[in-house]
């Protein structure tokens, strides 16, 4: 059965059965990496489509966030010690792919503005919501510890969704909108 009843008070359960309002910071946190986990599956829906590659690294992306959120969602230290663990090792192969797709791009003068094609002005939609979700992961950290390695992994993701966003427009021959001012 999907519903429970058991959230009809305003509260949620964490992993490891503590309830929360779900006003929580640390609701508020993995309930936004769980929203950008959602616009990354409709992004990496939309590069299968346009058959240029991304998916399968979009895919794995996908399943971090997972990882993530359910890291978030556990406040028992015990438990969070027997989960999988999102590993710096996911942290420097965004910054590889961010590399080589940079190498596939003009060099940027002005400002990008979201759009250019569907899935460009997409990646821009995802960027800005892992920008949120680093932000409320950044309120959680002043009151729960959290590993600085998810951190990392938010910044250089939205970092990684912006010069995908570059590459989806390139690639399909569109001119990038750029900031003139």
């Amino acid at each position: 059965m999907i519903y429970t009843k058991t959230g009809d008070g305003g509260t949620t359960s964490l992993v490891g059965g503590s309830r929360v309002s779900k006003d929580d910071v640390r609701v508020e946190a993995y309930g936004t990496v769980d929203e950008l986990n959602s616009h990354i599956g409709l992004l990496a829906e939309m590069f299968r489509q346009q058959g240029g590659g991304y998916y399968d690294e979009l895919k794995a992306v996908q399943n971090n966030l997972f990882t993530l959120q359910t890291l978030l969602a556990t406040e028992d230290s015990e438990i969070y010690a027997r989960l999988p663990q999102l590993q710096i090792e996911e942290v420097d192969m965004l910054e590889r792919q961010i590399d080589t797709i940079s190498d596939m791009l003009p060099k940027l003068k002005n400002f990008v503005i979201a759009g250019g094609n569907m899935t460009g002005a997409q990646c821009h939609v995802a960027r800005t919501v892992c920008r949120r979700a680093e932000r409320c992961v950044v309120t959680l950290a002043r009151q729960e510890h959290i590993d600085e390695v998810i951190l990392r992994y938010l910044n250089r993701l939205s970092d990684y969704l912006f010069v995908l966003g570059r590459r989806a427009v390139v690639m399909t021959g569109t001119k990038e909108d750029l900031y003139i001012n």
